[in-house]
């Protein structure tokens, strides 16, 4: 089909390194695709070999699985290759369900695996998900093509293969559309998931602001759409799903007011002045983190600001971004040496011209900004600060108008 159509099908290959007969699959590949190229097909061969392997304690099949997909689409994106073909069947869709809902998988995990999905800059399409495994053993049967068996399909050890052998041949006598039936549940639960992304995206849109939630607001819609909002907002904001134990912990602990932690991964999920905000890992630690890599918090650090552009902050876990205006910076001759240190107990700080200068504690506080975001730099000319992060440039800093000024931002890596 591909050759009519100017395409080219590439058949994409990874060598996992955890069987002995690895080394043959992959030959068995490459000389049946070279068969089929010498005969006019467009047909291509690539392989991967993964150097690494699971670590102690880590599932071998989801480690498997992750580290293969990584795989494929690094190979594909190598070779322009824009859209990947699973060949994943109706008894996978129908067993990827049953697994889900014995581990007590959620809406999102009982929609098992989808026919079409776009991510990370390659499309992955599984054309076969709606047809019987028997319908392709006869395909191959008819054409005669030689294939390889993985063996370690028979090792009960792994949970799919369990299902498979013991008891997918019980669950198909007892109930002969079992595997219809299931794929067929696995739908109706990937339209409902969708159902409630659609509803947490309008959820989000009222409740969250500048990558916080509104506690109140939060507290104010019913319970199913608080854990629906909350798991919807968890991984915008930490890249990754949120187990259900901690959703269940929100959903009891989060108070409207006042101020409590909850570990996330190697962040922090934080609640302050009615809003629960999510910190990364280096949120809190800058100072912390440069007295353990050898120098000490007092130890100044100078920095070069004086032309616009984004200016890492080597040990803060974040950068100073510079841009030219024509007022409310500092002096682009000020901004081209200065010093970088945490806060210190007598530090103040102007908020506006006219206004009295108070300490940094005051100032954070009528800022809203929480204990935890108190810990970023202060930037000083000759040992007076002039801009610190979260609270911005201190009003006697400002250049005079007239002069070559910059604004900076403080911006923490997220």
């Amino acid at each position: 089909m591909a050759r009519p159509l100017g395409i080219v099908v590439t058949a994409l290959h990874v060598h996992h390194g955890l069987n002995p007969a690895a080394d043959r699959w992959l030959a068995h590949g490459r000389a049946l695709c070279a068969r089929w190229a010498r005969r006019g097909l467009a047909v291509e061969f690539a392989a991967t070999k993964l150097e690494d392997g699971p670590g102690a304690g880590e599932s071998v099949e989801a480690w498997a699985r992750q580290a293969r997909y990584r795989a494929l689409r690094q190979m594909a994106l190598d070779l322009g290759i824009d859209l990947v073909l699973l060949a994943h069947h109706r008894r996978d869709q129908a067993e990827t369900f049953l697994l889900q809902a014995l581990r007590g998988g959620g809406v999102a995990g009982l929609s098992a695996m989808p026919g079409r999905v776009r991510r990370e800059g390659v499309t992955w399409a599984r054309p076969w998900l709606d047809m019987p495994r028997q319908a392709l053993e006869a395909y191959v049967r008819r054409h005669r093509l030689a294939h390889v068996e993985d063996d370690s399909n028979a090792d009960a050890r792994f949970a799919r293969n369990r299902l498979r052998l013991e008891v997918w041949p019980a669950l198909e006598a007892a109930f002969p559309g079992a595997e219809a039936s299931l794929a067929a549940a696995a739908g109706w639960a990937q339209e409902a998931t969708a159902a409630l992304a659609e509803w947490a995206e309008i959820d989000l849109a009222a409740i969250c602001d500048q990558g916080s939630l509104d506690i109140a607001a939060w507290r104010a819609l019913s319970p199913a759409r608080q854990s629906n909002l909350v798991r919807a907002w968890l991984r915008r904001a930490s890249g990754r799903a949120a187990p259900a134990s901690l959703v269940e912990r929100l959903l009891r602990e989060v108070p409207e007011r006042g101020a409590m932690r909850w570990p996330v991964g190697k962040g922090e999920l934080r609640s302050y002045r009615g809003r629960l905000r999510y910190e990364p890992p280096a949120a809190a630690g800058a100072p912390r983190r440069m007295a353990a890599a050898g120098k000490s918090p007092e130890q100044l650090m100078t920095i070069d600001l004086g032309r616009p552009g984004v200016h890492e902050l080597p040990g803060w876990e974040g950068a100073i971004e510079v841009q030219a205006v024509s007022a409310g910076g500092i002096a682009a001759a000020v901004a081209a040496r200065l010093e970088v240190r945490p806060r210190r107990p007598g530090d103040r700080f102007q908020a506006g011209v006219g206004r009295p200068p108070r300490s940094l504690k005051l100032q954070f506080q009528a800022a809203g900004l929480a204990a935890w975001q108190r810990h970023a730099p202060v930037l000083c000319s000759n040992g007076v600060p002039v801009f610190v992060a979260g609270l911005g440039i201190d009003a006697r800093a400002l250049a005079a108008p007239g002069e070559k000024q910059l604004a900076l931002a403080w911006l923490p890596r997220r």
